[in-house]
């Protein structure tokens, strides 16, 4: 049986691998600022395939000891991460429907937690 501690930290693991995901769509987003297939372009895009293929292999570890309905359900917390590196990095504004959307992104992961 696993105690409280062990618990939390595969959680914070999990989310960890999560952030770091999100790196990939903040690549993106840096990548569409330049112009098509420019050297910029062609860097942005390199470093997020990098992300992706990384993401890839501690993905599989995070999610060790989850079910899959838990796993895929806090990766859903992508949306927030994005939203908060939208708005400090690239100064996109945070609408009332945003916060209703994390809200609810959230409510549902933990329903999910609490049920597993």
């Amino acid at each position: 049986m696993e105690n409280k501690k062990q618990i939390i930290k595969r959680y914070i693991k999990l989310h960890l691998c999560i952030l770091f995901y999100t790196m990939s769509s903040i690549m993106s987003k840096f990548a569409s600022r330049f112009e098509f297939l420019s050297f910029q372009y062609i860097v942005c895009f390199v470093i997020m395939f990098g992300i992706l293929g990384i993401y890839a292999i501690i993905w599989q570890q995070a999610i060790k000891g989850f079910s899959p309905s838990v796993a895929y359900s806090n990766k859903s917390v992508t949306t927030i991460w994005v939203l908060l590196f939208s708005n400090i990095l690239f100064q996109e504004g945070i609408e009332i429907q945003n916060i209703i959307g994390a809200a609810l992104i959230i409510s549902g992961v933990v329903v999910v937690a609490k049920n597993e």
